[in-house]
């Protein structure tokens, strides 16, 4: 049987592996980078093989290394899960949430049996507020918000920044022959979440009229708009966050490199009443390292 590395060792390769620098996998483990490559000097004498070479300065895994790493992360996954399982065993009861519809639906939905798999005694209610800054119905445990002043007596902490885009479908897209200039809108069906506010930002921020914003189709609900998007109806404002599962799906595109940062963010906004309660701060943490991961 080989000899089993130490955890200090598994934790620097599949650290440097995901970085791809010494001083960034040191930052994180809060080590020198001496102490990590020292670690990966000793896993190399373990293993029998070599793990990395020195570009100049520079050091890098070898295909072998890379391929252990990322066995490394899978176990290291494992034992996280294992972890979170079992400390998560007695914590039950119920959680009302309150979460903006666009983050709901595209992010929320699709994460959420990872909960429910750590917490299965946890029995979990979603809603969808009209005011996406809505913190002040007193039947809510957790609030999930879009903006940055809220009602009530809330503990409140930053979960996301936002950043807005235009995004369509790759259909949309060829139909316009790939717009190329944003002065190619004014023959394009804008999309619109309540008012022409976003998109009157945007026109702005690449030199238009504001003008050029004021037409096509105002929807009073988000789903809505990027329903319209994906197929091929229009061209919207999307939240890069929002929309990044469709992205990768290539389900819509960004037909300009031109993305604005937002003021307003996404919150985890906690009833006081709420703060010390299991089954909240379960979901907190959860959502927190889940978010984090994105």
């Amino acid at each position: 049987m080989h000899r089993i590395p130490s955890i200090q060792a598994l934790r620097a390769v599949e650290a440097f592996a995901r970085h791809g620098t010494v001083w960034q996998a040191a930052d994180e483990l809060n080590l020198t980078r001496s102490a990590v490559s020292h670690q990966l000097r000793l896993l190399e004498r373990d293993l029998g093989f070599t793990i990395f070479t020195r570009n100049g300065t520079r050091a890098e895994l070898t295909l072998r290394g890379r391929a252990y790493a990322a066995d490394v992360r899978k176990a290291l996954d494992m034992v996280s899960a294992s972890a979170s399982r079992n400390a998560s065993r007695g914590v039950s009861g119920s959680i009302s949430l309150s979460c903006p519809p666009g983050l709901a639906s595209s992010w929320l939905c699709l994460s959420i049996e990872k909960f429910v798999e750590r917490y299965p005694e946890i029995s979990l209610s979603i809603s969808t507020p009209r005011r996406l800054d809505d913190t002040s119905n007193p039947e809510i445990d957790l609030f999930i918000a879009f903006g940055r002043n809220f009602e009530g007596d809330i503990d409140v902490e930053l979960l996301k920044a936002a950043r807005f885009t235009p995004v369509c479908s790759p259909a949309y897209l060829n139909r316009h022959e790939g717009f190329g200039d944003p002065r190619s809108l004014s023959r394009a069906t804008l999309l619109h979440i309540d008012s022409y506010h976003d998109w009157e930002n945007w026109v702005r921020e690449v030199g238009l009229p504001v003008e050029t914003a004021r037409h096509g189709i105002r929807c009073s609900d988000v789903n809505l708009v990027y329903a319209a998007t994906r197929a091929s109806q229009g061209i919207a404002i999307g939240d890069e966050f929002v929309c990044r599962d469709a992205m990768e799906k290539g389900q819509l595109v960004r037909p300009f490199d031109v993305s604005i940062p937002q003021l307003d963010g996404y919150y985890l906004a906690t009833p006081r009443k709420s703060l010390g309660n299991p089954t909240v701060e379960a979901f907190r943490d959860w959502l927190k390292d889940e978010i984090n991961k994105v």
